[in-house]
């Protein structure tokens, strides 16, 4: 899945990325709309893990894309 199919989706997969992570805010997935790179860095404070990390757990969910 690419950025532009996220951007597309993104009102039906914020439910989901709320679901997997918990910690961000409704407003952090409002703002992020798509943007996966907001999306990777607020994973990144919330959670306390490295920015690596934080890109494939997003990848992951993006099913590998």
């Amino acid at each position: 899945m690419n950025e532009d199919t996220i951007k597309g989706k993104w009102k039906q997969l914020s439910g989901k990325i709320q679901a997997k992570w918990g910690k961000l805010t409704n407003d952090d997935i409002d703002v992020a709309e798509g943007n996966t790179e907001y999306l990777v860095g607020k994973i990144q404070e919330r959670y306390g893990i490295a920015r690596e990390e934080a890109e494939k757990q997003v990848r992951d969910f993006n099913g590998g894309a």
